[in-house]
């Protein structure tokens, strides 16, 4: 009776391609119809075929475009497993969700980082802002951003008023290569790569080292990213900064970072 009863409730997910499909998957499992919202025609590939899931491709650009989709979707939960730094889409679903109360569950990957290996390195940082890390320390030094696309050539113009030397790895999507060459970033110190989902970093190590990076900047999403230049840096004589997650996404009644408490939540109240 549980499963009949679940294809009548349609749950809405926007995420990336990490956690996205895990959840996707495991609602499809219980006979829930899915609707997943992504960026990319790419990011949608990450997702089984199904005939209870709908892959939405494309920008929410307001909330009234996020309460006309529920509505018209007659979506019973929205789950929000955005990037953490998404801070205006997360926004924009908060205030749709609560003007037409529709519950809004937040899901948020634990940061990877080992509190014991901050405690015993002298080499990993926690910042508040792209913006922070000393202009004194910075000067003549090679830094690597791998912080994504949307401020990578105002973060890259600022530290290169610092007069540091600029470096840069993005991701092979069109907006991501796109910003990279258009910003003032040499063509020479821009990598094109997805990262590493091993525990050997290889790619990104190799990047480091042949550039003679002294520091990385990124930020604390949780990712795979994330876990490759904690590996790479740490026992290293590189420094890693990590941008700390903003705390605007904890205004939410219910949040979760495991993927079987979340489903347990959504069969039990929805």
């Amino acid at each position: 009776m549980q499963n009949q009863e679940n294809c009548y409730k349609n749950v809405w997910i926007l995420s990336g391609t990490s956690d996205g499909p895990v959840i996707a998957n495991r609602l499809l499992e219980l006979n829930y119809s899915v609707f997943a919202s992504v960026l990319t025609y790419k990011a949608g590939q990450a997702y089984i075929e199904n005939p209870k899931l709908h892959i939405i491709t494309g920008k929410l650009n307001n909330k009234d475009q996020i309460i006309n989709f529920i509505n018209k979707n007659k979506i019973t939960c929205v789950v929000d497993a955005t990037h953490p730094f998404a801070i205006i889409i997360s926004k924009n679903l908060n205030n749709a969700c609560k003007e037409i109360n529709i519950p809004l569950l937040l899901f948020e990957r634990k940061s990877l980082i080992k509190k014991s290996l901050i405690n015993n390195t002298n080499n990993f940082f926690y910042i508040d802002d792209l913006k922070d890390i000393n202009k004194v320390d910075i000067e003549n030094k090679n830094i690597l951003l791998a912080i994504g696309s949307r401020c990578l050539n105002d973060t890259a113009k600022y530290y290169m008023n610092c007069k540091a030397n600029v470096f840069t790895r993005v991701l092979p999507t069109y907006e991501s290569i796109t910003k990279a060459f258009g910003s003032c970033i040499k063509n020479s110190n821009i990598a094109i790569l997805e990262p590493s989902k091993n525990n050997k970093s290889i790619l990104e190590k190799k990047l480091c080292d042949f550039w003679e990076i002294d520091y990385v900047l990124c930020r604390e999403s949780g990712s795979y990213s994330q876990k490759n230049w904690e590996s790479i840096v740490s026992g290293s004589k590189m420094k890693l900064f990590l941008v700390k997650r903003p705390k605007v996404k904890n205004d939410y009644s219910y949040s979760f970072d495991q993927y079987h408490n979340l489903i347990n939540h959504i069969i039990k109240k929805y």
